[in-house]
Parts: C-alpha cells; structure tokens; sequence
C-alpha cells in the first residue's frame, strides 16, 4: 500500500466530520502506526485537544465491530487530491488492458444503411473556424503543420515538421476575421497534393510531445480497413461521443471523441476502452493513434482532388461516461436462457482441485483469527496442489498454482515456503509460482487486468491472494460494495479457469458464540459468496487435558461447502511451520479467540465451566445430605444458609450465587421454602 503518511498530507482534517476522523485513527492503528501519527495530523484542526487522540486510541481494539483499514485513507486521499502513482511504467503504445471486454454492439455491419458522403465543391474555411471553436477555448494553444514530404515507400505525403505550435485558437479566429477567403493568410502556404495538419488536444505552446499537452479533451477514431462511407456509419451506429467529424479527403475518416479525461492515466483506460469497442465492431485503429499529441487532418483544405471538410459536429452521445454507460447496457454477454427440458443431457461438473472440498474454476475463503497460520495454512495447500498430495486429509488433483503474495517480505515468503515443504517432507514442486507484490498498489480493480494479461497462457489451476484484504479498497460491511469486489473474483475464475483461494480475518473479539459461518469480519458476503469456507477457531487443550509444546497452538477447521457435504470438523495443532491433524482434541472447548486474543470471553467460559462445577458439587451435597447432617434435629433437605456454611472454603458458594443457579438450570436444583432439592426428587 501507499505510505499513508504521504496520503495524510491530501486530506485536511479540519474538512471532516467526527466519524470520519476517528475512521483514519483506526486505520492508522489498525495498519501499524502510532498514535503521534494520528495526533500530529490532527492538529491542524482547530477542535485538536491535547489528549484527546490518546484516549480515544485506547478503544480501537475494544470489541470494535467495524475494522478500518488503510483503504479508507487512500479513499479519502483520492476525493481530496491525491493522484494514484501509474502501475509500471508505460510508453504511449503500450495497452493498459480493459477488463471488461466488450462485445460486438453492430450484430452485423452488413445491414448498416450506409449513406453517401457529399463531397463539397470547394474548401471552405469556415470549416476551419469551427473545427477551433468546437475544439478549443481562446487561450488554447493549437498545434498545426502545413510542410510535408512524400514517403515513396507507403506511397503517401506525411508532415515534414513539428510544424506551428506557439499560437493560439483566439489568435487564429483573428486570423480567419481578416482573411475570410484565404486559408493560407491565416496559417501558411501549404501543399495542395498533401493537405494540411493539426493537432487535436490543446498544448503549451513550447512543443509538440505528449509532455506539451495540457489537457486530455479528445481522441482521434480513424480506420482505413474500409470505406469511409461504411465507416461514418459504424461510429454513428456506435454513438462515439463526437465533438468533430472530418473527412481527411483520402480512405478515412478522422472522428475527434470526447474524452475530457482528468490525468494521463485516465486518459489512456478511455482510449483503451474506446478502441476495445472499435475493434471488436469492424473499426480496426492503428495503435499509435492513441497518442493525445497525435495530428489529425486539418479541415479547411484541399488533398489533391478531394477536400479535407467537416461532416457532422457533436453527434452521438454527449460524453464519455454517457456513451460507456450506454455501451456496457447495450452489450449482451450473458449466457443464453436455457429451457431445461431441451436439455439432451446434464453438462458435466468441474473437476475436483481438492477432492470433496472445492472443484476448478470455483472460489474458497479461509476465514481465522491472527496467529491462527492462515498463511502457512494456504502455503501448504499450494504444495499439496503443485505435488498431487494430501491436505487435511482431502487429496488434491496435482496443478500448477500461483500464489500472490502480498504480505511478507519476498526473501522471507521464499523462505516460509522452503520450510513448510522441509516440514511436509516434500520436495518443492516445480508447479508452484510466487508472485511477491508487497509494497505495491495492488488493489482489485488494477490488478485484475494485469493478471488476466501475465496469467493467460501459464496454464494455472489454482490462484492464492494472501491475504484478501490487501486487495481490497472498499467498505467491508457494505453488502454491495464486496459483491462488486467478488465479482472481479469470479471474472478471474472464469477468465482464466482457475480456483481463486483466499484467506481473510475474523471479526474482533470472543468468536465461539458464532456460527463458523459469520465469523469472517465485514459483510455476511464474504462468507456467502464462496463456494467453500474454511473457518478456524482456536481451542484449548487443557479442556481434555493435553499440554502442548511451547510455541504450539491448537485449532479447528470447519467447512461449509456449496458442492459437496460439509465434512465433520478437523482439529490441528500448528506447529511452526505446518498444522498436524491430531484426533485428541475432539472434546476441547474453544478458547474464545486465537493467539494473543485470549481474552475475557476466556474467562466467561472458565467461569461458567467453574459454576457448573460448583452445582455438580452442590447436588452431591443435597444427595448425601442424610450423612452430612449433624445438628441434633434432623432436618431431611439442607438450607441454602447450611450449603453455604459447608463450603465455606469456596467463596463461589453464597446465597447468591446459589439463587441464580435455581434460576438457570431449574431442571436440576430447585429451592423451596429455603431449603435445596434436587429437581428429579422434588415433590411438592
């Protein structure tokens, strides 16, 4: 992740309100800095109070329900500023993938009503005025060239220079006032045969690159692969978000899209996006055309027989966000609706990963407390896949696994990795590949595409992300926002045909009282949507009576599984580095937590253990209360005063204490009239 220390430098404090504030404590917290972090920001709001951060600090880790992590920063450092750095470095073009791969929106380009295009007579200058008017505000500078030289090899006139770039749209429009009729006054001599040139995105008038372009309004739409008449038609079709349409007076068309894109970045997943559409509907685009700085056909001018002219302005959808709206509702990629009677025969299932647990292309969640091992938990898992072997007693179908971590340092995951396979008696498979991504930004939606791209031909059968939040910028309580995140999951999975493996925390505090099934912090989804849900609570060995080693804990997996029969619950002891599945523990209790959580619900659950030992004991008194009794009358049932005096010894005994055991187990004790009874001899 970013250094939330650089990302607290974009959000003021004084901007937000008191929840919002105490959110970036806890993700300050809950990512490992320190309370001064939290406080030295903070005081650059005025309701600062010395003292105030401290205290509030001190509750985070109180049975907080919501856990907040650096994500919510990064958010808040978005909305108020702050630029995501690029993931790698790119050259213009290079593809920055679009995720969604858009389907064919013109069924069949053969049943398109293409039009004749008219050429005009003469060239019109006004077409140059308003092509500047459309384009760009006064101040703008434009970039244009009028010199050109002929490529022999391709057979065509290419610009010659860098041409003009220190003038600006106003002074041009002056230009053209003075000189109505005479488009070379206003912008220079120019070679009928080849045309003339310019340049679609505003510039700094100190040069032509792609580093002088000062704002990302436009891209250039141009195929030559077919007729231009056929080709206005598909980008009508389309609804291309075109500010100009001109006619470059040779084999195309040059469609000036609306882009208005906030940053490079930005503006580069657009292009890409738009040219995905383009080329998946006949509109085949030479990739350099993406460049913001590129030139485009000047209108106004004449190409050898033909006219460089304007065919239509602002047709289609009024933006880009309207237009990809529209895009993404009018694709249809969904599977067909099938009648199931029609159905010849059952399709078969996907093939076990791991036999009775989880089938290929499906997604499993390991839900668990810190310290439980959950990430020498998967590494196990990745090497009994890469080598074909067992793991907590299921046999896995050997495949080839990429695990991405992003956690641990590399040097010391290679190392956790070379261990677990010493202590599995294993050999490291050769199926198994590492992908280390700690320290960068890797959240889900960046990621996803990159993946796809580097993952498509390794041929993996299993893809581990460790640990699930590191991926995730969003709200974990928000239903909708983590079956968003999900989806990327499944579009991984079905992309790439793969089993996505992930692990994820608990909720803080005491777990036992839950279902294995809503103990996984966040959202019911995350333990809904996968198809199988591995959950570990930690248990005590104490309970049957077993010590462990030092440095040893004891846990139990339990499984809710989509396609198959939950299995019965498996009880490990992790040892550092791997868990060993022992049949010991069977009747151990659970500790109510893992590693250092051991906390009061602990200690609930040893005192109620003590109190129904207490009313054990008590029961056995008022059996064998015949032999106790020693007062000279005999009495037959004891009071609860005499209870209390014969065990003196243990102050667990008071009258109290013995009231609200009647109370609670009635159908074991039962006081009448002072005096104790069991409850299965009692007669009133």
């Amino acid at each position: 992740m970013t250094d939330l220390l650089e990302l607290l430098k974009y959000i003021p404090p004084s901007s937000l309100d008191y929840q919002e504030w105490v959110n970036v404590g806890m993700a300050l917290k809950h990512e490992g800095y320190s309370v001064e972090v939290w406080d030295s920001w903070s005081q650059a709001d005025n309701r600062w109070k010395k003292g105030d951060c401290q205290k509030k600090w001190k509750t985070f880790n109180e049975n907080t329900s919501k856990i907040v992590t650096g994500g919510t920063i990064y958010e808040m450092a978005v909305r108020y500023g702050y630029q995501p750095p690029e993931i790698g470095t790119f050259d213009w073009d290079d593809v920055i993938e679009y995720d969604g791969e858009p389907d064919k929106v013109v069924k069949d380009a053969a049943w398109l009503d293409v039009g004749v295009i008219e050429m005009p007579k003469e060239a019109d200058i006004e077409d140059f005025r308003k092509y500047l008017q459309i384009l760009f505000k006064p101040d703008d500078y434009v970039g244009y060239c009028v010199d050109a030289i002929f490529d022999e090899k391709k057979d065509k006139w290419k610009p010659s220079t860098r041409g003009v770039f220190d003038r600006t749209a106003g002074e041009l429009l002056e230009a053209i006032k003075k000189h109505p009729d005479d488009i070379g006054a206003v912008i220079g001599d120019y070679n009928k045969e080849a045309g003339a040139w310019i340049r679609f995105n505003p510039i700094d008038g100190k040069g032509v690159n792609n580093t002088n372009v000062v704002d990302y309004r436009y891209a250039l739409v141009e195929s030559d692969s077919v007729e231009p008449e056929k080709q206005k038609a598909l980008m009508e079709e389309l609804k291309l978000p075109i500010a100009v349409m001109v006619h470059s007076g040779g084999k195309s068309i040059h469609a000036i899209v609306k882009i208005f894109a906030v940053t490079e970045q930005d503006y580069r997943e657009k292009v890409d996006f738009l040219y995905s559409v383009c080329e998946k509907n006949e509109l085949s685009i030479d990739k350099i055309n993406k460049n913001p700085s590129r030139l485009s056909r000047l209108p106004g001018v004449v190409r050898g027989k033909n006219k460089q002219f304007i065919i239509a302005e602002n047709i289609g959808c009024e933006s880009f966000e309207e237009w990809k709206e529209y895009i993404e509702g009018t694709i249809d990629t969904l599977p067909e609706i099938v009648n199931f009677s029609e159905l010849k025969e059952l399709p078969p299932l996907a093939p076990e990963l791991i036999e009775g647990v989880l089938r290929k292309g499906h997604k499993m969640l390991i839900a668990g407390p810190s310290k439980a091992g959950k990430s020498f938990l998967l590494i196990e898992l990745a090497l009994s896949i890469a080598s074909g072997s067992e793991w907590l007693e299921h046999k896995c179908n050997k495949g080839k696994v990429l695990y991405i971590n992003l956690e641990v340092d590399g040097a010391s995951f290679y190392r956790r990795v070379a261990d677990t396979a010493k202590a599995m008696d294993i050999k490291v498979p050769d199926g198994l590949d590492i992908w280390n991504l700690r320290g960068e930004n890797t959240f889900i939606e960046k990621l996803t595409p990159i993946l796809l791209r580097r993952a498509k031909d390794k041929g993996y059968d299993a893809i581990i992300f460790d640990p699930l939040y590191k991926i995730n910028k969003a709200d974990e309580n928000s239903a909708s926002e983590m079956g968003e995140f999900f989806n990327y999951l499944d579009h991984v999975c079905k992309k790439l045909s793969v089993s996505v493996i992930c692990c994820h925390h608990h909720s803080k505090g005491g777990q036992a009282q839950k279902s294995s099934i809503d103990r996984a912090s966040g959202s019911g989804v995350f333990a809904r949507d996968p198809d199988a849900l591995m959950d570990m609570i930690r248990i005590d060995p104490r309970d049957v009576g077993k010590s462990l080693e030092k440095g040893e804990t004891a846990w139990r997996i339990s499984s809710t599984l989509r396609e198959f029969e939950s299995p019965e619950d498996i009880d490990v002891i992790f040892s550092h580095p791997v868990h060993r599945i022992t049949d010991e523990l069977k009747d151990a209790g659970p500790m109510y937590g893992g590693g250092a959580e051991v906390n009061s619900a602990r200690g609930n659950y040893e005192k109620k253990n003590k109190s129904e030992a207490r009313l054990t004991r008590l029961l056995g008194f008022i059996e064998n209360w015949d032999e106790i009794d020693t007062a000279s009358v005999h009495h037959p049932q004891p009071t609860i005063s005499e209870a209390v005096e014969y065990f003196k010894s243990d102050k667990g005994f008071s009258a109290s204490n013995i009231k609200r055991w009647a109370r609670e187990y009635p159908d074991k004790l039962i006081i009448d009239k002072g005096s104790l009874f069991q409850a299965d001899s009692f007669e009133k």
